[in-house]
């Protein structure tokens, strides 16, 4: 190696090494923020779903993953009182006009909707997002419903024969959402058991 080439070479690894203490730098002092606002957000979407009143327990900290029927993992955050199960949450997904729709759905230990909320969504304003609760209150009309209320052949927006309304102009948003809120029940009745034992 003649010597340009290996002054090259000892200066290309010296810029490497450097750039490389760099970004563990960075990731070190990074990742608990990062942390932290993940777990204020988990937080944020639990408290708008899961109601104060009903738990003397932090249900972002009291978990357990259950396989879906995809094989999928499920997160699934239980609230408890006095060591009892009162009611859980979890992430449940729709198909909507424009993709992928994230919700976080949670039931009380009987299988009634406690509150849904929108969490992600890529659907077009003022038709589609109108799934978002600061849009309009349409997702809090499911807080109380469950699968035998109604039956579950009406699970589906009134354009399709069900009992829920559809937006003007938008009903593969709505239809969407009720399907993916009817399966996450399903889900729940078919876990029952396991989703409310106590350790």
């Amino acid at each position: 190696m003649s010597k340009p080439t290996y002054i090259h070479a000892i200066i290309l690894g010296a810029f490497c090494l450097g750039f490389g203490v760099m970004l563990a730098a960075t990731d070190m002092v990074t990742a608990e923020p990062i942390a932290q606002r993940a777990l204020e957000d988990k937080q944020n979407a639990l408290g708008k779903v899961i109601p104060a009143a009903i738990h003397d327990n932090n249900p972002v900290q009291d978990t357990l993953v259950v396989k879906t029927h995809e094989g999928k993992d499920r997160t699934i955050y239980r609230a408890t009182r006095g060591g009892k199960v009162t009611g859980i949450a979890y992430q449940i997904e729709g198909s909507g006009y424009a993709g992928e729709i994230r919700l976080m759905l949670a039931v009380d230990a009987e299988g009634k909707v406690l509150g849904v909320r929108a969490l992600a969504h890529k659907e077009t304003p003022g038709l589609g997002d109108k799934i978002e609760v600061a849009k309009t209150d349409w997702i809090t009309r499911f807080t109380g419903l469950s699968l035998g209320n109604p039956v579950v052949d009406k699970w589906k927006v009134k354009k399709d024969g069900g009992q829920f309304d559809q937006f003007s102009g938008a009903t593969i948003t709505p239809r969407g959402v009720v399907k993916a809120i009817r399966e996450g029940l399903e889900f729940f009745a078919e876990n029952k058991t396991q989703l409310l034992e106590t350790h």
